[in-house]
């Protein structure tokens, strides 16, 4: 693509800006509940404050990416973001393409949706760290059955930068294998992580199939023993996390995962979605929602 072109994408996606280096906040974002999400976040947007002007901590080549997200919506996201977390253009450019901005939306309800508009990503609960789908294409595994979960639990212990990129603010790594000991037994979680926003420990199982009633129990527990053994004093409850190739509807339906605000079941996928798979796995996620609450 030419200079020119980005020239004129740059003009499309940012004509309404003042030519000057600055940042502004927005008023509160008000929400339409008869409208679909996307439908509300660019209503609202445009009842806010226009943001004046460009951030002094983004190069042209940021704003560059950002002028070919298509939705203001989804672009103002991704600026605010890239600001807010200093991210390089490299970094701008990942989450563009795993789609950070879609995966967010499915685990908020409206008012945190219209947030991440106003906003960026913000955490003051555990629901707000987590992702539908995490994408981890860039642990380089084959997506087929010949895998185990300790070949995925090892690629994350050799790319733990780019896994803490995934999993979102404020995570630092605590351990692999993290025994907890018992009067009788010794138990290893997969990999536990400290989230100093919340305040929390952060424990991760992966299952490298579908997820079964047996791996909500045992992170049940895990969690229980963690809280009465590990857990210090000022910290939050510990969350839980369950990470698996394919998240079953009915397990997540009629177990403690369906109004637990600690323990959560994610899917991960080994490669980039592409934008149809994504915007597929939105549509099933908003109808299921939209079932469980009706009933």
């Amino acid at each position: 693509m030419t200079n020119l072109r980005y020239f004129r994408l740059f003009y499309q996606a940012f004509s309404d800006r003042t030519p000057e280096i600055h940042h502004s906040t927005s008023d509160e974002l008000e929400a339409n509940t008869q409208e679909a999400v996307l439908d509300d976040l660019t209503r609202a947007l445009k009842k806010t404050n226009q943001r004046k002007g460009f951030s002094p901590d983004l190069s042209w080549t940021h704003y560059r990416a950002l002028s070919r997200i298509d939705d203001a919506v989804e672009r103002l996201f991704y600026e605010i973001e890239a600001e807010k977390a200093g991210w390089s253009v490299a970094i701008l450019e990942r989450q563009i393409h795993s789609f950070l901005f879609a995966r967010l939306l499915k685990s908020r309800d409206k008012a945190g949706v219209l947030a991440l508009a106003d906003q960026g990503q913000t955490v003051h609960q555990p629901i707000d760290v987590i992702k539908q789908p995490y994408v981890l294409d860039f642990l380089n595994l084959p997506d087929q059955t010949q895998l185990h979960e300790s070949d995925i639990e090892s690629a994350i212990s050799e790319n733990l930068q780019p896994f803490l990129l995934e999993l979102g603010k404020g995570f630092a790594f605590v351990g692999r294998q993290y025994r907890v000991t018992t009067e009788s037994q010794h138990f290893f979680i997969d990999l536990v992580f400290y989230n100093f926003l919340l305040k929390c420990f952060v424990l991760i199982d992966l299952k490298i199939g579908r997820l079964e009633h047996q791996d909500v129990g045992q992170m049940d527990m895990y969690l229980r023993m963690f809280d009465d053994l590990k857990r210090g004093q000022g910290d939050n409850p510990t969350v839980g996390l369950i990470l698996c190739a394919e998240k079953d509807e009915i397990v997540a339906r009629y177990s403690i995962l369906h109004e637990s605000q600690q323990m959560f079941a994610s899917k991960y996928m080994l490669y980039l979605p592409t934008e149809e798979e994504l915007r597929n796995e939105l549509a099933r996620e908003r109808a299921l929602l939209t079932e469980f609450n009706s009933e």
